[in-house]
């Protein structure tokens, strides 16, 4: 009989033993999703006119950039990609919608954009930007007449930088930048508005 309870008690000492080193291994909470806030409106909310191709004195294609910040950033990230889109076109019948703004090769240690983003290729922190109108943000500017278009801000985490150069053509180098990205993808987040052009 003692060897018994010996015996049960040997099984569950190595049941906690076994449980406790499980826990160990995965137990460990897992890390927060990354996310993006942009400011001067709520997600899925409207977009203020000001940082549109509508707001006054703005030249046609171009706009001032909303500040904007992203957090829990995933361990191992060496570069960003930040991409702004408007889903509602369909550029030349296919599937490719409007190209925004398309930056990559956004320094690790950068989290944060301020407000208007100045135009130019090659930033000072050694990146690349891109949209439609040229090298800088191409603010929101669907027609007043027709329905409000969904804008959609990506922030991409990758485990490297990537080897692409900008050329003349905004969408072929957002092809590129996308296609360079595949297998390098450690985390993203996005952030959505709406714009129309006052009537």
């Amino acid at each position: 009989m003692r060897g018994r309870h010996i015996l049960a008690g040997s099984a569950i000492a190595l049941i906690i033993t076994t449980a406790a080193a499980a826990q160990q291994r995965g137990g460990a909470p897992a890390a927060p999703p990354m996310t993006l806030t942009v400011s001067g409106f709520a997600d899925g909310g409207q977009i203020p006119v000001r940082f549109s191709q509508a707001a006054p004195g703005v030249a046609p294609g171009e706009g001032t950039s909303p500040a904007m910040t992203w957090s829990n950033v995933p361990a191992g990230t060496q570069s960003f990609v930040l991409n702004m889109r408007d889903m509602d076109v369909a550029r030349n019948k296919t599937t490719d919608d409007q190209a925004h703004w398309v930056v990559w090769n956004i320094p690790a240690s950068t989290t944060s954009y301020p407000e208007g983003v100045p135009k130019g290729l090659q930033r000072p922190d050694g990146s690349f930007q891109i949209s439609a109108t040229g090298p800088m943000y191409r603010g929101p500017g669907a027609p007043a007449t027709g329905p409000q278009h969904h804008y959609m801000f990506e922030i991409y985490a990758l485990d490297t930088k990537l080897d692409v150069q900008p050329t003349a053509d905004a969408f072929e180098t957002r092809a590129n930048v996308m296609k360079a990205m595949q297998g390098h993808v450690l985390g993203k987040a996005v952030y959505g508005g709406l714009f129309k052009r006052p009537q």
